[in-house]
């Protein structure tokens, strides 16, 4: 994501997280439980659908998959939908196109979603077992996130693992770890609301990938197999991991072989 992802993020017409001052002052108890509310207090939570598509995306090959969480009207920490962007991805790298998220802001402000719900939540993917902010995760998000009144950076690793911070500038700003939650007492009402639609709306989060999902052809992946799990011969195929520990074991080889020769050109000259 570069500058112009940035601007449109940094934007100044984003509204705030909190309502505006009240005309008057608050009741006396309202005020008493401001003063008690507690950072433990804080979840993400998401929406069964909302979740499900997100794992479904994750779990269709061994890269990193990025987009936004939308969140909902009355609740900024409850995510209703996750959506992508066009972009370039790799095992451990992810580039929007600044045009595709340009667009995807268009669509939500012409649906009636402001921005506050549709660019804070930044949502992607970690292809392993490790949910922690890589340096190029907290560099990014500093640098595009940084500026606003508030934003989320949401990971959630291949092996179950996940992580969420807040992040604040009010006063003197800050962030706090969070954890994240999916409403499974929603499931039974949205299985409900989706009664015969479920063919169409997988059809469509397959096509949502198919249209935004672009790998990055690369020597190191590029004889990698990951979206069939069997091999022409019938062998499970190799992850990226075990791909990436091959090569590492050939090129000790190779510097064992390359040792062995000069030690022979040394004594047969």
């Amino acid at each position: 994501m570069n500058a112009t992802l940035t601007n449109t993020i940094q934007a100044g017409l984003l509204p705030p997280l909190a309502p505006p001052p009240l005309a008057k002052s608050p009741p006396a108890a309202t005020v008493r439980a401001a003063r008690t509310w507690r950072a433990e207090d804080l979840v993400l939570r998401f929406s069964p659908l909302a979740w499900l598509k997100l794992r479904m995306f994750l779990h269709a090959d061994h890269v990193e998959i990025g987009g936004f969480g939308i969140s909902a009207t009355d609740d900024l920490l409850y995510i209703e939908d996750f959506a992508t962007v066009r972009q370039t991805v790799t095992a451990v790298t992810i580039e929007f196109d600044d045009e595709s998220v340009a667009d995807h802001v268009d669509r939500c402000v012409d649906a009636g979603v402001v921005p506050a719900r549709c660019t804070r939540a930044w949502v992607h993917t970690h292809p392993g077992g490790s949910a922690q902010p890589s340096s190029t995760d907290e560099e990014t998000f500093r640098r595009i996130f940084g500026k606003n009144d508030w934003a989320l950076m949401i990971i959630v690793a291949r092996g179950g693992a996940s992580y969420v911070r807040l992040a604040f500038t009010a006063g003197p700003g800050g962030h706090v770890e969070i954890p994240l939650r999916v409403d499974w007492e929603r499931f039974s009402r949205e299985l409900l609301d989706n009664e015969g639609g479920f063919d169409a709306l997988f059809s469509s989060w397959m096509d949502e990938y198919g249209r935004n999902i672009h790998r990055r052809p690369d020597l190191l992946f590029s004889n990698v197999d990951t979206l069939n799990p069997i091999g022409e011969r019938g062998l499970p195929s190799h992850d990226t991991w075990d791909r990436l520990d091959d090569l590492y074991d050939q090129s000790l080889l190779e510097d064992d072989f390359l040792s062995w020769v000069e030690a022979v050109e040394e004594v047969y000259p």
